[in-house]
Formats: C-alpha cells, structure tokens, sequence
C-alpha cells in the first residue's frame, strides 16, 4: 500500500474535520457496515484515513483510497 503525501493528508484533513456527517458508499471489508448507513468522522489520520463513528454503533475506518464515503 502506497501512503499519502503530507499535501493529501491535509486537504482530506480540511475537506472532512472532525463532526463531518458522510454517508457510507462502499467499503471493502466483511465487517462493513451496510451501504448508505451514516457516521460522523472523528479524525483524519496520518494515511488519511477517516476514523469514524458509524451511526449504527460500528467504529471501522474509511480507508483512503480504497472505502468511498460522500
């Protein structure tokens, strides 16, 4: 896995702070919460990665590159 630059860590920084409302498009993970569930974003980590509170009590990240949330 090839991680993000600092450049791109801080833009997904700026386009999702912490309190974000996203609705969940695709994850690829057998943990998935169902699509269109909602969450709120916690943080964004140093791989961009959301980090996040599913509103269905799940706490799996958004993996950046790979998870698609809008």
């Amino acid at each position: 896995m090839k991680f993000p630059d600092r450049e791109t860590v801080e833009r997904v920084r700026a386009e999702y702070p912490a309190g974000t409302r996203v609705i969940l498009e695709e994850m690829s993970d057998p943990q998935t919460p169902p699509a269109g569930t909602y969450g709120t974003v916690l943080a964004v980590d140093d791989t961009a990665s959301l980090i996040m509170r599913w509103d269905n009590g799940s706490g799996l990240n958004v993996v950046y590159g790979v998870d698609r949330v809008r």
